[in-house]
């Protein structure tokens, strides 16, 4: 099956440089079976990034993308707390350069109608969206986005189809709340392996809106792997989650750019 992972990063992999990490990411890629990797956020994450370092973080994975580009692609890290500077980067990293998708992470919640030029824009590109969402025993950071925070920004925006970052964390409850708003995606990302993850998300949404993603180098590629390739589901199911899925989401981008799928 082809295998293609939507939530990588340069952080918790060797290297000293944004080359460095994403020659050791594919190395171990090749062992899994891993044709193409998504790659956001530089070396060193800030949770309330600066202009400054949002170019910084972009400008380290486009170091990346130069030097695999057959095999990374890259999204381009944005937050809505500086929607300026975000948009300046959307242009430089979407519209001029080569990537193919827009990170959000924390900094201000998704739900906040302030977000809406970013969105916009980024549908113009038929850029892919990628919002991190979470569910906190304890309680969120300041600015971090929960399923509820997306299912608010997706219903202002219907046609646009976004991605829920690691179904929020407690994905029991995060598949749950994105489940009837057709245009959002789970991703199965960044939790542990637990047993009927992806036969929930499966059941609750369908096979066709939810994506692998391993969430490297803060897990491995191995134990999400497992996420899918132990599911009671179908190959065709599997090769939609691990593939199909994501590949179409992203067509309208690839042939607009003329890249590969």
């Amino acid at each position: 099956m082809r295998i293609w992972d939507l939530h990588c990063h340069l952080s918790g992999v060797p290297g000293l440089s944004p080359e460095e990490r994403a020659g050791a990411l594919l190395r171990i890629a090749d062992r899994m079976g891993i044709e193409r990797l998504c790659l956001y956020m530089g070396m060193r994450w800030a949770k309330n990034p600066s202009p400054q370092e949002l170019r910084q973080q972009n400008d380290e994975v486009l170091r990346a993308l130069k030097a695999h580009p057959d095999r990374l692609l890259g999204f381009v890290y944005t937050s809505a707390e500086h929607i300026e500077a975000s948009l300046a980067e959307l242009e430089r990293c979407v519209a001029v350069g080569p990537m193919v998708g827009v990170k959000l992470w924390v900094a201000k919640r998704c739900h906040d109608p302030k977000i809406d030029p970013l969105i916009h824009r980024a549908a113009d590109l038929k850029a892919l969206i990628f919002q991190h969402t979470w569910i906190k025993t304890g309680g969120n950071e300041p600015g971090e986005s929960t399923p509820a925070d997306l299912v608010a920004l997706a219903k202002r925006f219907p046609a646009v189809p976004m991605i829920c970052g690691h179904s929020g964390g407690n994905w029991e409850l995060g598949l749950q709340a994105i489940k009837d708003q057709p245009n959002l995606h789970a991703d199965l990302a960044g939790s542990d392996p637990t047993w009927g993850i992806t036969e929930t998300a499966c059941r609750l949404l369908g096979p066709g809106r939810v994506l692998y993603g391993s969430d490297c180098g803060g897990r491995s590629f191995a134990s999400q792997l497992a996420k899918v390739h132990g599911a009671d589901l179908s190959n065709a199911d599997k090769e939609l989650i691990l593939s199909g899925n994501l590949r179409r989401l992203l067509s309208p981008i690839l042939r607009a750019k003329g890249m590969a799928l």
